[in-house]
């Protein structure tokens, strides 16, 4: 693997400051599985609309979700699957089970 460039050590930076946030990281969790539109982020979150609006354009801005527009509504998915893969590996990674550390 290449050493990322100067700028591109800034985006991931930026990424992982982004996902710093409990609520943003639950409302880019959220757009995992399937598109959903904002109202149904705002439930499954416990947030409110212009909340979670406030978190999505953070998070298109910085290109982990998309929008797609159907009729009056816009439904948010995460952005593709490098993102998908990242976060499926952070759960993954959060869930394993962690034991004393076997070197003392």
């Amino acid at each position: 693997m290449n050493s990322p460039s100067d700028a591109q050590i800034s985006v991931i930076a930026e990424t992982y400051r982004l996902l710093g946030d409990p609520t943003r990281l639950r409302v880019l969790l959220a757009c995992l599985s399937a598109p959903i539109a904002v109202g149904d982020i705002a439930r499954a979150v416990n947030a409110s609309p212009s909340l979670v609006s406030h978190h999505l354009r953070l998070l298109r801005a910085a290109r982990l979700v998309r929008g797609t527009r159907r009729n009056r509504q816009v439904f948010y998915e995460t952005a593709d699957e490098h993102i998908a893969r990242m976060l499926a590996d952070m759960i993954e990674h959060a869930m394993e089970e962690h034991g004393e550390d076997s070197d003392t």
